[in-house]
């Protein structure tokens, strides 16, 4: 059974404690189920990347912005040092 995918199914009018792991095979009657559910397992991935993305993104101009004024501080200062 190893590398075969399974599911905690919770049953309905059952309770957390009787949940139960289950193959695919087991579970042929509700494969559409089975099927959504791993689409919403997926969309949810690509939200995740998509926000680690952003994310780096956003600190990456945050950085170029901190050099920058760093730079101009930098620059202001030298200038103000040689022309007094």
């Amino acid at each position: 059974m190893r590398g075969k995918p399974k599911y905690l199914i919770r049953w309905k009018r059952c309770i957390a404690e009787e949940d139960t792991w289950e193959g695919l095979e087991n579970l042929e009657n509700v494969i559409d189920l089975v099927e959504e559910f791993e689409k919403e397992i997926r969309e949810e991935e690509i939200r995740r990347v998509q926000m680690r993305k952003e994310k780096r993104k956003e600190r990456a101009l945050n950085l170029e912005a901190e050099v920058f004024k760093r730079s101009e501080l930098l620059k202001k200062y030298i200038v103000k040092i040689l022309f007094g």
